[in-house]
């Protein structure tokens, strides 16, 4: 599907891409200090401009002086779209020209916790820094109104305690206290729009029913209408939407976002979240090529250049996905940690097992002190690349470690990338034992990773899964001669991963196996609408098109 503003961008991917490749991103700081990064990383300074523009609109009035209240909201609407380096650096200012501004030292604890999305802890310098900007905030309260009162009391909820509460616990405690500034102030629509952000990141993953989101969306919609121009609105409406079976829903925030504030990074990300839910790989290679060059931290540019390099594979433009990966290589990565490290890691992942380099996948090296959700990635794709190589034995070996992996995040509680890594350890392992000889233990693991695997929604750090396991359950069925089954499970994947190149390619093979060749020419139909600027040696395109050939 092309969107409307595929024409008017068209030239900007050019651009950015040739200054991405070519130029490369500004160099980083060599002496970092603790800060936060776009996706609530580490950030090499605190060292935002001050000087902010594009950003959106926000009314956000407070008992601040005239000279700060402008400023304020500059700073609130910064906040909004996770320009964290920027929003601190506008928060300071505010509290320079007024310092008496309490809500200026809110907004630096807001800005510390980072992105609330991503369900993950601050570090604990943070933490105390965003303390003491509590207590400023506290005691300049006395000159700020009940309402602003309440904000600091929020914001103070996610950082008190920390000792001894756990972080998923204080999201929660801050969530109850911005509902109850939501409800004491019903015309307060910044309020409002913490709430729901506050509720769609509190959301379970496991839920699929999606109601804590679909809550929100609730709340924030008609705000949307009100407030067009709203950068917050539009960017937790898209989180808000982040799912397969309601990710139309948030089409026009995505298509909005990037015009509201199109000076901040993350908001010519985000968009794409919706984008790759929907199969729009085109649209999605566009803005992330944008954010990856405005970003001027190169390490958080690495979570966009993830989701171009996923987009890219889709479309079977090889050339194009090595050339981000060869980019990302590139960049001084002392930092990549946490789901930094994870997009750096599953873009090398992804760019061999897309392309079913297994020798590739099998030479990934591992990444240096990651967390284990993050050396599980390169672990899965060399437990497969073994097992399709035809070397189970050291298949067996990545499996074992990824058992390990499993158990160090099923004992520190963090039960979802525990579930995460358990599904790609299934998946794996189902290949493994192929190789073994063992066609019905195979079978039966592909499907139990397959199950488990849908059991929670994906991460927003991530495009996708590295490899489907339900696609890879697809291939396993393809290979043992089950095309009939292969044709279910392919259809499966593509019911929740859109326009997946392998699943469609897939899809069309078995279903011509298994004759049924309506389903062969939907799919073979689908498949030459997405190569049509692959690389011309695609397998994929060249099967399509000895196809059409034939008939």
């Amino acid at each position: 599907m092309s969107l409307p503003f595929r024409a008017r961008y068209s030239w900007l991917i050019l651009f950015s891409l040739w200054a991405l490749v070519a130029c490369g991103a500004p160099e980083a700081d060599p002496e970092p200090e603790a800060g936060v990064g776009q996706e609530g990383a580490p950030a090499h300074d605190h060292g935002g401009s001050g000087e902010v523009q594009g950003v959106g609109s926000v009314s956000f009035p407070v008992s601040c002086s005239a000279e700060a209240q402008p400023l304020f909201e500059v700073a609130v609407a910064t906040l909004h779209s996770f320009w964290f380096e920027e929003a601190y650096a506008a928060f300071q200012e505010v509290a320079e020209a007024d310092p008496e501004c309490a809500m200026a030292h809110w907004g630096v604890a807001m800005t510390l916790w980072g992105n609330p999305m991503t369900r993950a802890a601050p570090p604990e310098g943070r933490v105390t820094e965003a303390l003491e900007a509590v207590e400023q905030a506290r005691a300049l309260a006395e000159g700020a109104t009940e309402r602003e009162r309440m904000y600091i009391e929020a914001v103070a909820a996610l950082y008190e305690d920390h000792e001894t509460v756990g972080h998923m616990e204080r999201m929660r405690a801050h969530e109850e206290a911005m509902r109850e500034v939501m409800e004491t102030h019903p015309d307060d629509a910044e309020a409002a729009i913490f709430y729901g952000r506050i509720a769609v990141g509190n959301a379970p993953p496991d839920d699929l029913t999606y109601s804590r989101q679909l809550h929100a969306a609730e709340i924030m919609e008609p705000l949307f209408q009100e407030l067009p121009d709203h950068p917050g609105l539009a960017h937790y409406l898209i989180h808000a939407y982040d799912a397969p079976p309601i990710a139309e829903e948030g089409i026009e925030a995505a298509l909005r976002y990037a015009d509201i504030a199109p000076d901040a990074p993350h908001a010519l990300h985000m968009p794409t979240h919706i984008f790759t839910r929907m199969g729009y790989w085109e649209e999605s290679i566009e803005l992330n090529a944008r954010s990856a060059q405005a970003e001027p931290d190169p390490d958080a540019a690495v979570h966009p250049m993830d989701y171009m390099v996923y987009a890219y594979l889709q479309l079977g433009r090889d050339g194009d996905a090595a050339d981000i990966v060869e980019r990302a290589r590139d960049i001084p990565h002392e930092f990549y940690g946490g789901l930094i490290g994870y997009n750096f890691a599953a873009m090398k992942a992804r760019y061999a097992l897309e392309r079913e380099d297994w020798g590739e996948a099998v030479g990934l090296e591992l990444p240096v002190d990651a967390p284990p959700y993050v050396e599980a990635v390169t672990r899965f794709a060399r437990a497969l690349g073994s097992a399709r190589s035809g070397s189970p034995d050291a298949g067996r070996s990545e499996l074992q470690a990824m058992d390990g992996l499993r158990d160090e995040l099923t004992a520190v509680g963090d039960e979802y990338w525990a579930t995460v890594v358990e599904a790609q350890r299934l998946a794996a392992e189902a290949w493994v034992t192929l190789a073994e000889g063992d066609e019905a233990g195979a079978v039966r693991l592909a499907q139990e990773g397959a199950d488990l695997e849908g059991t929670v929604e994906k991460h927003p750090v991530t495009p996708g899964p590295l490899l489907p396991a339900m696609e890879l359950l697809g291939d396993l069925l393809l290979e043992l001669d089950r095309p009939q089954e292969a044709l279910q499970a392919y259809e499966a994947t593509l019911e929740t991963e859109r326009n997946r190149r392998r699943a469609l390619f897939g899809a069309a093979q078995a279903a011509e196996r298994a004759g049924d060749q309506e389903a062969a020419d939907r799919h073979y139909a689908d498949l030459l609408t997405l190569l049509e600027g692959a690389d011309p040696d695609r397998p994929e395109l060249q099967a399509a098109q000895g196809r059409e050939a034939r008939e």
